[in-house]
């Protein structure tokens, strides 16, 4: 059983015409990209998407859904996977490099819907923090960041030598801080670092999470 198709195909039904969606990024929000390109398809729904990255971009392009921008439109609804749910709907996201643009659109909307399978779910926030940052200023960010108690590391690309370059021309840094106790103040803190553009915590804005398991869907 897919459950991540299972959730992403169920709330991709309950967009309506006349939305402006935010696409996510990842292997979830494929899914829902997919579902949505077909009921435009078949059912003629009428729609404008923002997408949060360029992987969505060319997804949604690939499926003829009509893009346009956070410049020229307010967000209905965003749909977005995650890494990590914890009890408090506190997300750890970035596995895809792209949580920047993703907070930007996913904290605009009017609804923010977070799509996973229960794989996801855990009691606190425990995986790396990926960072953005400007190049110029990794080694200082990686030496407050060591100084917050995190064990750090850029990561690098899978397709090239050297550094993963995300959509904005910048590096990640993965910060690695162990169980999270405090999301909410450890996001505020990685950010008030110089050099850091955006880092992977969600503390607020999640008004649904929708859960892909075994038994079925279920909402918390």
């Amino acid at each position: 059983m897919n459950l991540k198709k299972m959730v992403a195909y169920k709330v991709a039904e309950e967009i309506k015409d006349g939305q402006v969606v935010g696409l996510g990024t990842g292997s979830t929000a494929r899914y829902f990209i997919e579902r949505v390109g077909m009921r435009i398809q078949k059912e003629e729904l009428d729609i404008l998407a923002v997408p949060t990255s360029y992987q969505s971009l060319f997804l949604a392009r690939d499926w003829e859904i009509p893009i346009t921008s956070i410049t020229q439109h307010d967000i209905d609804v965003a749909v977005d996977g995650a890494d990590e749910v914890d009890k408090d709907l506190n997300l750890l996201k970035g596995g895809g490099a792209a949580h920047t643009k993703e907070k930007i659109i996913d904290y605009s909307a009017s609804e923010f819907i977070v799509i996973i399978d229960d794989s996801k779910l855990t009691d606190k926030l425990e995986r790396p923090v990926p960072v953005e940052v400007i190049p110029t200023s990794s080694r200082l960010v990686c030496e407050e960041l060591n100084a917050m108690g995190a064990k750090v590391k850029i990561r690098m690309s899978d397709a090239k030598d050297g550094p993963l370059i995300t959509d904005n021309g910048n590096f990640i840094i993965d910060a690695d801080f162990g169980s999270i106790d405090d999301p909410s103040k450890l996001e505020y803190e990685i950010n008030n670092i110089p050099g850091v553009l955006e880092n992977g915590i969600f503390s607020r804005g999640v008004d649904r999470v929708i859960v892909g398991t075994k038994d079925g869907i279920m909402e918390l």
